[in-house]
């Protein structure tokens, strides 16, 4: 009986363990993806960081169509796919090409609020833009790890995100970057990006 609990309380210690694990999350994330899809905001934006569309769906799966993807002859992966299969609630979507970001509907995108507030092409390019964006919005970013500041590919930065948990992760996707934040999952496509250390920031 004693062995029995004891193996009880380790089992449910490591299913406590890895339910806080993002990799763990990472993975259910995947599953959950293949069968019912996730619940995402997908914004697309152009060169200069202007949303083009906006996208929010219970069931949103994201792949690479693989008819595009470039093989060898045994049929190995030269190079991945860059075009985006896209299904929203049961309707298609393909996409290629401008910036794209898709993310939880609970993850909050900070430099959506700030540029609600600040007239960003009035900021004195003397202090570093996101600098000046972290110690703007301090309440937003204190007791953050990390945080995660997404640009267009001609490098003007689209949106941001923070967060006590950030990990990121290699997909099937050409140039995308999948990363957990908080548990929560964000899909960085086309996009230039820097994750910091939000006390490297708060510091200067």
């Amino acid at each position: 009986m004693k062995k029995r609990i004891a193996l009880l309380a380790m089992l449910l210690a490591v299913t406590t363990v890895l339910a806080s694990c993002n990799a763990f999350k990472w993975f259910i994330g995947n599953v959950k993806e293949e069968l019912v899809g996730r619940e995402l905001v997908l914004q697309t934006y152009d060169e200069e960081s202007q949303l083009i569309d906006r996208v929010t769906g219970k069931s949103i799966s994201i792949e690479a169509d693989d008819k595009f993807a470039i093989k060898d002859d045994e049929g190995g992966t030269i190079s991945k796919s860059a075009v985006l299969n896209i299904t929203v609630g049961g309707n298609q979507m393909l996409h290629v090409g401008s910036s794209m970001i898709a993310y939880d509907t609970e993850l909050e995108d900070i430099f959506a609020t700030y540029s609600k507030t600040v007239d960003i092409d009035a900021i004195n390019r003397s202090i570093p833009f996101v600098n000046r964006m972290v110690n703007d919005m301090k309440n937003f970013t204190v007791g953050s790890d990390k945080i995660v500041l997404i640009r267009s590919q001609s490098g003007k930065p689209l949106a941001t995100f923070a967060g006590n948990k950030v990990s990121y992760y290699a997909t099937d996707i050409e140039k995308a970057t999948g990363l957990m934040i908080d548990g929560k999952y964000l899909l960085i496509y086309r996009c230039d990006y820097t994750i910091y250390d939000t006390k490297l920031l708060l510091n200067n």
